[in-house]
């Protein structure tokens, strides 16, 4: 069955990196999109970065140039690299599935599979 896996997160000080995977199964990943959101306590959940299908990304202005959104075939993944990482990121990251294209990133109704995410806390 379709399933997407969040791993990678943890605790991390202000300034500091980390690195998510989203390891899907269950489908081709070349046939989809591939969208990183996160919710953040008492807060909506948004959508910060996506991976089209033509290879493409999108990042939410909160998050661009801090994160990189990538593919790796080889393992069936997507990867948000996370840098410079503020007390604000702070929040559980998922992934989820798209057939539409990045325009859509940031709106979670076009999203049909979700994986269950992981917990980023980023404090000193």
């Amino acid at each position: 069955q379709v399933q997407l896996v969040e791993s990678g997160g943890g605790l991390v000080q202000p300034g500091g990196s980390l690195r998510l995977s989203c390891a899907v199964s269950g489908f081709a990943l070349n046939y989809y999109g591939i969208g990183w959101f996160r919710q953040a306590p008492g807060k909506k959940r948004e959508g910060i970065a996506c991976t089209g299908r033509d290879g493409t990304t999108y990042y939410t202005d909160s998050v661009k140039g801090r994160f990189t959104i990538g593919r790796d075939g080889y393992k069936n993944a997507v990867i948000l690299q996370m840098s410079s990482l503020k007390p604000e990121d702070t929040a559980i990251y998922y992934c989820a599935r798209t057939v539409y294209n990045n325009r859509y990133c940031e709106d979670e109704k076009f999203f049909d599979a979700w994986g269950q995410g992981t917990q980023v806390t980023v404090s000193s």
